[in-house]
């Protein structure tokens, strides 16, 4: 596309007021070829040229030959840089020299599991009919299949018996697969690579979550004696090696200079305008997503819209669907969590086949889901992290043509500082992603479900750590393990462990949004989230369409909906109660003490908001009664001097406003000092707690 040009159209609309702050070009770059050391399987080299593939980008060829040569590998280079072919082509050569190799590949959801499946099985195609070579020779269609909660029952023995390259995600294996590691043994005894797609997902509690999962898999694969090799992709992050070194709990060795070609890219920032001469609030961001999206779809261009929320993408795509005629509403589509598979494979499949021209979407899409080349992204709000970000906007530009990133900014400080200091955003490096797996809360769960699969043992600290012999003390006097010549065996209570360790920190449990009229399941809904978005009166909005919740059955996790004409939108409303239970340590820092304890947190849905569609301004708030939720948790907190609260009060100064900046600064930094990735950390400011 001539991003340039599209540019100019939207300073030249008559509704345009300087919303464009700050343009970015990023130059086109050639392709850097590079060699292989070692020559492919004659059969792969052939599949390549069939695929229009002459030559390897110098970081393919990089990571092969390191994979060759028998390290363990991070790709770390940007979208569409062909990282996925590097791993690809190590697996099935592999496979094609030793028919007993195998590989198990891991991605963080179902969704890119099956289009990693496609991708795989049409390089692969051409080796599934050839005269076998070697000990290797065919690799059979069926001898690549996805393992995960869809999979059906009738289908998994197969999978089991005669797949070699299992793909699945963290969650199976961590649920499915290693607590029926006997039922895997051809797998874990031949097991030659484990392929980790989408490495920088895994940050903070979901990372070392995994990063356990890891650990147990190599501690079995060693007692079925193999060794694999780990081959990692990531986006572009700080610190690609460390990550990978913390996830995999072995030395890696990062590729990360890209030889992949591009074409220019307009990265531009756009402020959404004030909506009075007071300067008090500014027009939704929301808003203006739909304006730039249905100004993309009128030229032509395959766009893609991010926003933050489940609620916000329908939002912004109703909309976008009132700017735009009958013919054009129908070539967008919003894409989300919580729709059914058969919903997201539609979508995704009218995307790629050019049925759809726009797509908003959560950042379900952030990850490398093949929808086709994309031209223009937009993002609505800074999406909290400069990796993030840049993930987003390198969705489009993935061929050699020029594209188009846009990033609308929300009213928060965060967002309105990169407005106004946009060389922040373009020359500061890339977030480090961050795990603590020898976290004790994370630890030891996993050393239980290890323990059941294969009895615990002093060697077993090459595997989890030096603190593994404390934390099995621990577990030993929490009646959970128990000693019997020379290991540690789960207690007879102790039955399939993995069942109570949610990797994601999510409820296992979810709501089933029904349309009672049609009795047809609409989607699910995570119980964590559910009395935000189907408290009863919620208007839930499903593919564009405004369903009212009428009832919400708590026992039987059943919101039921009905389809509603309403103009509005609804907000829930909540309170969050900290309690104190215990303090562990204080400190004096400069005139404020700080402390750190165990608390109680409690979340309550106390009512929701009615606001229009469009303006966003607030109809009416109503009252709800919803039970509240409660977790425990650590918590660092600190008290103001009143000398300090004085001063503010004497300057004239909101010392509310100010406290809750302490807040959200504090958020924002604590990953610089702790093992933890901000999007697991929450805040409360108040003027007066009575702890």
């Amino acid at each position: 596309m001539d991003a340039a040009a599209f540019l100019r159209y939207l300073a030249a609309l008559p509704d345009y007021r300087q919303q464009i702050v700050h343009i970015e070009r990023i130059p086109q770059q050639d392709a850097t070829p590079g060699e292989l050391e070692s020559p492919l399987h004659p059969g792969l080299q052939t599949c390549l040229e069939s695929l229009g593939i002459s030559a390897l980008y110098s970081h393919q060829a990089k990571a092969v030959n390191a994979i060759f040569g028998g390290k363990n590998v991070i790709i770390a280079t940007p979208s569409a840089s062909g990282k996925t072919l590097c791993y690809h082509l190590a697996t099935l050569d592999a496979l094609l020299r030793d028919r007993n190799s195998h590989a198990l590949y891991i991605f963080p959801t179902k969704a890119l599991a099956q289009d990693q499946l496609r991708s795989l099985k049409q390089i692969a195609r051409p080796l599934s009919s050839r005269a076998p070579t070697g000990r290797g020779g065919v690799i059979s269609q069926d001898a690549i299949a996805v393992f995960d909660g869809d999979t059906p029952q009738n289908e998994r023995a197969n999978i089991r018996r005669r797949a070699r390259i299992v793909l699945t995600n963290p969650d199976m294996l961590h649920l499915g697969i290693l607590p029926h590691h006997q039922s895997w043994a051809r797998l874990f005894r031949n097991l030659k690579y484990v392929v980790i797609d989408e490495t920088h997902v895994y940050r903070g509690v979901f990372g070392s979550h995994v990063a356990n999962v890891l650990r147990r898999l190599r501690r079995l694969c060693s007692s079925y004696g193999s060794a694999p090799q780990f081959i990692c992709s990531s986006a572009t992050i700080a610190n690609p090696e460390e990550h990978a070194r913390n996830i995999i709990g072995l030395p890696v060795a990062a590729v990360v200079e890209d030889g992949s070609p591009h074409g220019e890219k307009y990265f531009a920032f756009w402020n959404p305008p004030f909506l009075d001469e007071a300067k008090t609030s500014r027009r939704s961001p929301n808003s203006e997503a739909a304006l730039l999206l249905s100004g993309l779809v009128q030229r032509g261009t395959r766009s893609l819209v991010f926003a933050r929320t489940r609620k916000l993408t329908e939002l912004i795509y109703i909309y976008t669907q009132g700017q735009l005629s009958p013919s054009l509403a129908d070539r967008i589509s919003p894409y989300r969590a919580g729709y059914l598979p058969e919903d997201r494979r539609r979508i995704e499949r009218q995307f790629f086949d050019g049925e759809l021209l726009g797509l908003v979407a959560t950042t379900a899409l952030e990850l490398g889901i093949n929808i086709g080349d994309l031209e223009a992204t937009v993002l609505t709000g800074y999406p909290g992290s400069i990796a993030s970000a840049w993930q987003q906007a390198g969705r489009s530009g993935r061929s050699v043509d020029g594209s188009l990133s846009i990033l609308i900014a929300h009213e928060d400080p965060l967002d309105q500082y990169l407005m106004n200091n946009p060389d922040f955003f373009f020359s500061r490096n890339f977030d480090n992603a961050i795990i603590n797996p020898g976290n004790p809360y994370i630890l030891k769960p996993h050393l239980l479900c290890a323990a059941w699969e294969k009895p615990l043992c002093d060697e077993d600290e090459e595997f989890f750590g030096l603190s593994t012999g404390t934390m099995i003390a621990e577990l030993q006097q929490e009646g959970t393990l128990r000693k019997r010549h020379e290991e540690w065996y789960p207690t007879p209570a102790i039955d399939y462990p993995a069942r109570d360790v949610n990797i994601r920190a999510t409820s296992a449990q979810n709501y089933a949004v029904i349309d009672h009229r049609e009795g047809c399941l609409l989607e699910t809904v995570e119980a964590a989230v559910a009395f935000f978005l189907i408290h009863p009166g919620a208007i839930y909005l499903h593919q564009g369409e405004s369903y009212l919740i009428k009832d919400l059955d708590l026992a039987r996790h059943i919101a039921w909906a009905e389809p509603s004409a309403a103009d509005y939108y609804t907000q829930a409303m909540d309170i969050t109660d900290l309690r104190i239970t215990s303090l562990t340590k204080e400190k004096k820092c400069h005139a404020v003490q700080v402390y750190l304890g165990d608390v109680d947190v409690t979340t309550t849905v106390v009512g929701f908001k009615r606001k229009r569609q469009l303006t966003e301004g607030v109809i009416r708030q109503e009252p709800l009664d919803l039970p509240p939720q409660n977790f425990p948790t650590k918590a660092l907190w600190f008290d103001l001097p009143e000398k300090a609260i004085a001063r503010i009060a004497e300057a004239g100064l909101d010392f509310r406003g100010g406290l809750h900046a302490c807040e959200h600064a504090a958020i924002g930094i604590l990953p610089l000092f702790a093992l933890c990735d901000r999007n697991d950390i929450g805040g409360v400011s108040t003027v007066f707690h009575p702890d």
